[in-house]
């Protein structure tokens, strides 16, 4: 898992065109723990990864995701589970609530 996260964390890192003591920089880090962390020779702290998360500008499955299936996947899943439980009236039903739903997201979220 440390080598997974530090690879990915690099190839994040990497992708911004970033040098470790660039990124090392902008995540308040010194490159040392840097080139450790994508080492997998360090784990970062909560607080750490979520530094290095914000500052990378990619959610957390990015990093992880080999480790975690990312929380579309689970949502999607459990969204088809629930549908094939039910009847297709219900199913009607459950598109049509959806469908309202989605369509106000934008008043809902204000």
């Amino acid at each position: 898992m440390n080598t997974l996260l530090g690879q990915r964390i690099r190839e994040q890192r990497r992708e911004k065109g970033w040098t470790i003591e660039q990124f090392a920089e902008r995540v308040e880090l010194s490159a040392n723990y840097v080139g450790d962390l994508e080492r997998g020779v360090k784990i970062p702290k909560l607080e750490t990864f979520i530094r290095i998360v914000e500052v990378l500008d990619v959610s957390a499955d990015v990093l992880i995701r080999d480790s975690v299936p990312s929380a579309s996947h689970v949502a999607d899943d459990e969204l088809s589970r629930k549908l094939s439980q039910l009847t297709p009236g219900q199913k009607k039903a459950a598109i049509d609530i959806l469908n309202a739903y989605t369509d106000n997201i934008p008043y809902i979220t204000k």
